[in-house]
């Protein structure tokens, strides 16, 4: 299906399931603990035998010697797979091919053997006798050190170009009258996701299957294939369950490739998850970024000259954390600048987690908006305000296809109680605990990608879906299961949803916060499909004049049951969504608005969230249930970003410290207050026939800014360095009276 223009006659509109708080449909299977995920799948490979990974013991460097004898020699040890038995690899989309190291070492607890025996403590003792003798050598692991040998990075389809330019900045900034030039840092953080990676690999002659824990299929059957070097159509990735991602697996890594080396090698099934150890070195990572934000404006408000600059680093031939991509689009301003630079690092790999870009971004360009509106002598609010746009500021004649910030902005200040804050940091007190309220505002883009289904109806009137998207805790199975009973007018009970497996049609995958919208839009246009299908079958005249609803199909006086309209053998429709152009004419992208209230103990320094609130414009709401609770669970990771979350780096030895989730500390219930999240009552024609678009990841962004500008607001301390620990308060608060 082409969708090029807004949908007119649309059945999804019905609104009927659509749009309505419904449960999770895999609910049950979850709370009960009989969900299948990668590593539990015994049904799959009753035999299989378990491979656990040796990693690296330097950052930089070369093996010397490897002595696998003692390992080899051990009870139950069916084989090992290094580097000089692995057989050559292939490099993948995603650095696949350095999955496995060796003699060259690229990056700390990067793999180096895979130890297989009968069971798992078997093999995890064997592979603490591998004994390894490098030769290490000089790294580079400080960003700050490496600053200058920064370069432009190449462009890329998510990252767009490394440098923008819009009129004359340096001009229009000196010109300036009022003027703000602040630097700003994020640290290294981990995905922490509760589930390992983990995969289950067997081989049927030369087709190999894997289990593993992944959330985009397709990319992940193309980079097995070109890993080792078999076709993509020899390879079937199963992926029903994902417990949690966060965008740590959107792409195969270690666990994938070497369960399905080890599996060769072995001669059976074989399963290996990281220690979680190995998962904050030996996966990737979000990257930490030094930015300088330089904003010029007018003395009533108005911003002339607006620069952002972001620095972040990787491995040879990585990627650039694309920290100043929301500021080419946020807010307005004749004379832009915005840069991007890759170090080269000798860390584990950065890449995407949740809202990769614009959730470091704006956790500087948040408070640098505040930091400009206090010179000013402007309200936050009104600052955001006067500077708003209604086109792409970089590409004027291009607008955005739905932008609400404003109304984001004034609803949360209307329930928030904006009015009562008072304008002077550290004036408000609660006994021991000076108190402050911040804003931000929330932003990320909407993208657009082919995302395909296939639709079957059987003679009992039960619809099913088979599509390769994957449900990370997000509620795809429960939106997709809405799509299909609105549009195919059945209830919900007679939907089955399969997701997570490549033998399904190739889907938007999750990752970006465009599964929703494209997954839908994909099941959607299989079940227009499977409907004209129907009409067809049925000798109907026309497929606009005839209605499904309740079970039935309808055209003018003839009522058929939609079992019967299936016949004995059932009927099956395939189809994609495509968008052409779509995304070139209109500018798609989410808003949103984070009111936080923070209480600092005037003391200790300690830091409570008090209260937050969340507004959110980001086009229809399939399942309000469910959205709320992408929202609320990223309000707090963005809690984590702004005042805990920190790869501790040894800079002399090149590896994160706190590898675990003992030492790497993420917000805890007792850590968030309650969590309230508007949805503004807006549909978007021009996104997709569903009329919506993403919010898992505009849920982050503009959070950990919201907490540093009520730490602010409290304390009149500003903390630009983050995360914002007490010891960067305790010497500048205020006394205690």
């Amino acid at each position: 299906m082409k969708f090029d223009t807004p949908a007119t006659t649309n059945p999804i509109d019905q609104l009927k399931v659509i749009g309505k708080p419904t449960d999770r449909i895999d609910g049950p299977l979850k709370t009960t603990g009989t969900a299948p995920y990668a590593y539990e799948r015994h049904d799959v490979a009753p035999d299989a035998a378990y491979g656990t990974i040796v990693g690296a013991g330097i950052a930089k460097g070369r093996i010397a010697s490897m002595d696998l004898r003692a390992a080899r020699a051990a009870p139950g040890v069916l084989a090992i797979v290094t580097a000089e038995n692995a057989g050559k690899l292939g490099k993948g989309n995603f650095n696949t091919a350095k999955l496995l190291g060796g003699p060259e070492i690229d990056h700390y607890h990067q793999a180096v053997a895979l130890v297989v025996a009968r069971t798992f403590e078997q093999a995890r003792a064997a592979a603490q006798l591998v004994r390894i003798e490098y030769t290490r050598s000089e790294g580079r692991f400080d960003l700050t050190m490496q600053r200058e040998s920064a370069q432009m990075p190449k462009p890329t389809e998510f990252a767009g170009p490394s440098e923008t330019k819009v009129g004359d900045f340096a001009a229009a900034y000196a010109a300036a009258p009022v003027q703000l030039d602040a630097a700003y840092s994020t640290p290294d953080e981990s995905h922490a996701m509760m589930e390992p990676h983990a995969s289950i690999a067997a081989w049927k002659g030369d087709k190999l299957t894997v289990w593993t824990s992944n959330q985009m299929i397709d990319w992940g059957v193309g980079d097995v294939a070109k890993t080792l070097g078999i076709p993509k159509a020899n390879v079937r990735l199963v992926s029903p369950f994902i417990g949690g991602g966060f965008g740590g697996k959107l792409f195969v890594r270690a666990d994938a490739v070497l369960a399905a080396l080890g599996a060769r090698a072995a001669r059976r099934p074989v399963k290996v998850a990281l220690q979680r150890p190995l998962m904050m070195n030996n996966t990737t990572h979000r990257p930490a970024t030094l930015q300088r934000i330089r904003i010029g404006a007018t003395r009533d408000g108005k911003i002339t000259a607006i620069a952002h600059e972001g620095w972040s680093g990787d491995l040879p031939d990585g990627q650039a954390e694309t920290a100043v991509n929301q500021t080419r689009l946020l807010y307005a301003g004749a004379n832009r600048l915005t840069t991007t630079r890759l170090a080269v690092l000798d860390l584990p790999e950065g890449n995407a987690m949740r809202a990769p870009g614009e959730a470091p971004g704006m956790m500087a360009l948040e408070i640098a908006m505040d930091e400009m509106a206090e010179k000013l002598g402007l309200d936050p609010i009104e600052f955001r305000v006067l500077n708003d746009t209604q086109v792409d500021p970089e590409k004027p004649e291009r607008p955005f296809s739905q932008r609400q910030l404003i109304q984001c902005l004034r609803t949360g200040a209307e329930r928030f109680g904006w009015n009562a804050r008072n304008a002077r940091p550290a004036q408000v007190r609660d006994g021991q605990w000076l108190v402050g309220i911040g804003v931000a505002a929330a932003f990320r883009n909407n993208l657009l990608t082919k995302s395909g289904a296939r639709v079957r109806l059987d003679n009992r009137g039960i619809v099913t879906v088979e599509t390769d998207m994957t449900d990370i805790g997000t509620g795809s199975y429960t939106i997709i299961a809405q799509t299909a009973a609105e549009t195919m007018g059945v209830p919900l009970q007679k939907v089955l949803v399969r997701l997570g497996d490549s033998a399904f049609p190739a889907s938007a995958g999750s990752g970006g916060q465009w599964g929703a919208n494209n997954s839908t839009s994909g099941v959607y246009a299989a079940c227009m499909k499977l409907r004209e299908a129907i009409v067809q079958k049925l000798g109907m005249a026309s497929s606009a004049d005839v209605t499904f609803t309740d079970g039935m199909v309808r055209a003018g006086d003839r009522v058929v049951p939609l079992a019967e309209a299936a016949g004995p053998s059932g009927l099956v429709a395939e189809d994609a969504i495509e968008y052409g152009d779509l995304d070139k004419k209109y500018q798609q992208s989410t808003f949103g608005a984070h009111f936080v209230e923070a209480g600092v103990d005037a003391g200790t320094g300690e830091i409570r969230i008090r209260r937050m609130l969340a507004v959110c414009a980001c086009g229809r709401i399939l399942n309000p249930k469910s959205a709320r609770s992408q929202v609320i669970g990223a309000m707090t990771m963005g809690v984590g970003a702004a005042l805990m979350e920190d790869l501790a780096l040894d800079k002399r030895r090149g590896f994160f410290v706190n590898h675990d989730l003992a030492a790497y500390e993420v917000p805890v219930h007792a850590d968030i207050p309650h969590q309230d999240v508007i949805f503004l009552d807006e549909t978007d024609p021009i996104s997709s026939p569903m009329k919506a678009k993403g919010v898992a990841e505009l849920g982050i962004c503009g959070v950990a800014a919201a907490v540093a500008n009520a730490v602010y607001n409290a304390t009149g301390v500003r903390v630009r360095d983050y995360p914002i620990t007490l010891d960067k308060l305790l010497e500048r608060l205020p006394r205690v009276a």
